[in-house]
């Protein structure tokens, strides 16, 4: 007998005896078991075709000691937190929205203090030139022509106020983010590894910006709100705020080596996903499209459902989210949890959804609330 099979039936019999030593009645027993045999089902085929859980223990525990570290100086914002982990591990990019002042830059340089990355921040203005974002060929009397590379070649990047520049230059950072690879004059130069964009938009201001055309806004692998802080956190920031100390006086140490990063990525890849798990992504898209099909009745409101890039999203992110709760196998509820940052910016409203000011987060709940669950 395998290893794998040797565990699933440990595991099986260890939750027979647990369940049929509590109190709740016969009904609810029952229901227990076929969750706990389903979950150990699971587990057995992601040891047999997948990645063993251990690993993914090992990953979780680093992945906690860079949350501990980031909540030295973050307060709060847990839900961000954990965006930009699944952005992250499923080697793709993040779009932030939110007001001014409610730490997004300090929150990015933080993440990449702890993981040991470097970090640049790209202020986007209206006279931003995609060269700035890049680099240029110069040329000197001595040295002839050379490279000056910009500050794209890092392995995180702060976009601030992305929608404030042309969409020329716009355009300069998503291809480098699409593409991994920047071409200065007559040379092509890869990026480094890992590479992260967290692109923030200011969602009170349309004044001199540019809003990024959904053919853009699609290449970002999930999109994130950043809210207000609670009243008792405020009160932690307070006493903890970056104007009363120096960043180095928080004592950010660097718990995960970018090579550590690397080696999650690769193995999120492995995380076993079941076939009805992945039937149940592409229905969630599919409603999007078909909304009558599925009895949405916001569908009305849709002016284009997503791109099969949705679908990819919501089983690469679904694969990051198992990781983030120490499995090595997704289930149902792990699709759920990131429908909402993955698909919000792939759903057009109609013009009667836009006055009716209605949100794509509604139509989402409803899609979730309607499509099957396996």
């Amino acid at each position: 007998m395998s290893i794998a099979n040797l565990k699933f039936e440990k595991f099986k019999m260890t939750a027979i005896k647990f369940i049929f030593k509590s109190s709740v009645s016969i009904p609810q027993k029952l229901n227990h078991f076929k969750f706990i045999l389903y979950e150990a089902k699971l587990f057995y085929m992601a040891e047999v075709e997948g990645i063993d859980g251990r690993t993914i223990a090992e990953h979780k525990e680093k992945l906690d000691k860079v949350s501990k570290e980031i909540s030295k100086l973050i307060v709060g914002q847990k839900d961000v937190i954990n965006g930009l982990f699944l952005g992250l591990l499923s080697n793709g990019h993040v779009l932030v929205e939110g007001v001014p002042g409610i730490a997004k830059t300090l929150l990015i340089r933080t993440l990449a203090k702890a993981t040991g990355c470097d970090f640049k921040r790209i202020q986007f203005t209206v006279d931003l030139l995609p060269t700035d974002i890049t680099g240029i060929t110069a040329y000197h009397k001595d040295k002839g022509f050379y490279v000056v590379k910009g500050p794209i070649f890092t392995n995180f990047i702060l976009a601030d106020e992305i929608n404030r520049a042309p969409p020329k230059t716009q355009s300069a950072l998503l291809e480098a983010m699409g593409e991994r690879q920047v071409t200065i004059g007559k040379e092509t130069f890869q990026l480094p590894n890992p590479f992260f964009v967290m692109a923030t938009q200011n969602p009170i201001e349309s004044a001199g910006t540019y809003p990024l055309p959904e053919a853009q806004i699609d290449r970002f692998l999930l999109k994130l709100y950043m809210g207000y802080p609670s009243s008792e956190e405020e009160m932690k920031i307070l006493k903890q705020n970056i104007n009363l100390y120096k960043f180095e006086d928080f004592g950010i140490k660097a718990v995960i080596t970018p090579q550590d990063i690397i080696k999650m990525q690769e193995d999120v890849k492995k995380i076993y996903v079941n076939p009805k798990v992945e039937k149940y992504c592409v229905n969630i898209v599919d409603a999007t499209r078909n909304p009558k099909k599925y009895d949405i009745k916001l569908g009305k409101y849709i002016e284009l459902g997503s791109s099969p890039r949705a679908s990819i999203g919501l089983y690469i992110v679904s694969k990051a989210n198992a990781l983030l709760h120490g499995k090595n196998f997704v289930i149902p509820d792990f699709v759920k949890e990131i429908a909402h940052p993955v698909l919000r910016h792939r759903i057009i409203l109609n013009y009667e959804g836009v006055a009716e000011g209605i949100k794509t987060d509604d139509i989402i709940k409803e899609i979730l609330e309607k499509v099957p669950v396996p």
